[in-house]
C-alpha cells in the first residue's frame, strides 16, 4: 500500500515524536520540515504547538513560517493545527497580554473559565478526557475532519488553559463542555481544520481522526 505523504512543521514548539509516530501508525510517509520553502511543498501540513502562544508565533515568526503557512492555506491544500497549532490560526491570544496570531480566522483565544456556569470553582488547565459535540449552530459534521464520528460524542484527550473563540460560528466544527460551558475543540474552513485536543494522545480515536485527515 502506497504511504500518503505528510509535512509536520518544526519550529522548536512542538511534540513532534508522538505527533509523527501516530501518523505513522496510521500509514502515513511522514516528513518533518524547518524551511519556509518546505512547507509549500507539502501536499498535507500539520503544524502542532505545545506551550505558551506568544514563544510559539514568535518561533514562528523569527524562522519565516507565518507567511508561508498563510501563502500554503491559500492553496486550499489540507492543513491541521493541533493545540496551540490551532489558536495560533487566530487574529489574537490574551494569554499573558494580548499578542497577535497569524488572522487565518477571525477571533480570539480566551481563558478556560475558572468556574462552573453555577459558579463553583473548576481546575484550569483543562486535563483528561472530554466528549466531543455538535456546536450549538446545528453544524454537523458530514464531509469534515470528524465525519467518522457523525451521530456520535467521542472522547478525545485535553491539556490547555486557553481555548479560540471564532468570530464566525461556521468556522466552529465541535465543542465540549467544561463545567458546562461550551469550549471550542475543533474548527473547520474549507481544508483548513485544527483541534485543541491532541489526536496523538486520543488513542484509537485520535488516530480516526488522523486517518480520516489522510483521507481528505
Amino acid at each position: 500500500m502506497t504511504q500518503k505523504p505528510i509535512t509536520l512543521v518544526d519550529y522548536g514548539m512542538a511534540n513532534l515524536l508522538n505527533v509523527a509516530r501516530a501518523f505513522e501508525h496510521c500509514g502515513a510517509a511522514v516528513r518533518v520540515v524547518e524551511t519556509p520553502d518546505d512547507v509549500l511543498a507539502a501536499e498535507r501540513l500539520v503544524v502542532p504547538g505545545v506551550g505558551a502562544f506568544r514563544d510559539c508565533l514568535d518561533e514562528l515568526r523569527r524562522r519565516g513560517f507565518d507567511d508561508a503557512l498563510r501563502r500554503y492555506v491559500d492553496t486550499d491544500r489540507p492543513m491541521l493545527g493541533i493545540c496551540v497549532g490551532m489558536q495560533a490560526l487566530f487574529e489574537v491570544s490574551e494569554e499573558f497580554g494580548e499578542h497577535p496570531g497569524l488572522g487565518l480566522l477571525p477571533g480570539r483565544v480566551c481563558a478556560v473559565p475558572r468556574q462552573t456556569i453555577d459558579g463553583a470553582p473548576q481546575r484550569v488547565p483543562h486535563i483528561g478526557w472530554n466528549h466531543l459535540v455538535a456546536p450549538e449552530t446545528g453544524r454537523g459534521w458530514a464531509g469534515t475532519l470528524l465525519e467518522p464520528f457523525s451521530g456520535q460524542r467521542p472522547a478525545v484527550y485535553f491539556v490547555h488553559s486557553f481555548a479560540a473563540q471564532p468570530t464566525d460560528p461556521a468556522d466552529r466544527l465541535a465543542d465540549c463542555l467544561y463545567g458546562g460551558h461550551s469550549v471550542c475543540a475543533a474548527i473547520q474552513r474549507g481544508n483548513l481544520m485544527a483541534t485543541q485536543f491532541h489526536p496523538e494522545r486520543s488513542g484509537e480515536i485520535g488516530l480516526k481522526v488522523l486517518r480520516h485527515f489522510l483521507d481528505i
